[in-house]
């Protein structure tokens, strides 16, 4: 029996990761790592396209605002509580505002994403990060009274927009305003719409 030798082989028919059928090298194309027939691979992209599409259609928006702002409270509580408890200011701690808020709004909303989700997720992460940064700052100047022996404290709620405006801004310095920016982009850059690169 005589030896087979390579270019005496049979070539294997490379074949559709969809519908295993041959393909011939004017009906492929290659999409990452599988091979696909010219129909398989169009109607992949058609489902693709109505699936993201399908995303930012019925979004719960009363429902991403609940999970908003819940992830908004969670975030506030968490750095005034680290205040609390160490002392110190950790404004990297606020970060974390954006990242709840953003994912609340987003899993509020069943996964949908969307512009209005977008928006509802930045108000609701800087006015989050405002009373956070309210609260830090009450407790420090409670701190401080306390010190001087003085008997009336910072409340919260606060008696009024000119009390929230004057404990808020006792040091809002350049630091907070990066805080603030880091927590707006993560509540933006969570909850955006898909895009598809066109091909």
């Amino acid at each position: 029996m005589a030896d087979v030798t390579p270019s005496q082989a049979t070539p294997v028919a490379t074949r559709c990761a969809r519908c295993q059928s041959a393909l011939s090298e004017s009906d492929r194309v290659t999409a990452e790592d599988r091979v696909f027939c010219r129909t398989c691979y169009d109607i992949l992209k058609l489902q693709l396209r109505s699936s993201v599409t399908s995303m930012s259609q019925d979004v719960n928006y009363p429902m991403a605002v609940v999970g908003a702002v819940l992830g908004g409270t969670v975030g506030a509580l968490a750095w005034w509580g680290v205040t609390v408890l160490t002392k110190i200011g950790f404004g990297l701690v606020a970060v974390v505002i954006g990242v709840l808020v953003g994912h609340g709004a987003l899993r509020f909303a069943g996964g949908k994403r969307s512009v209005g989700l977008q928006a509802i997720a930045v108000v609701v992460g800087a006015l989050s990060f405002l009373v956070a940064a309210y609260l830090v700052n009450m407790t420090f100047i409670n701190e401080v009274l306390a010190q001087r022996g003085e008997t009336w404290r910072v409340t919260f709620p606060p008696m009024g927009l000119g009390m929230f405006y004057k404990v808020l801004a006792a040091n809002f310095g350049i630091m907070k305003v990066v805080f603030l920016g880091v927590i707006v982009y993560e509540a933006w850059f969570i909850p955006r719409p898909i895009k598809l690169v066109k091909s």
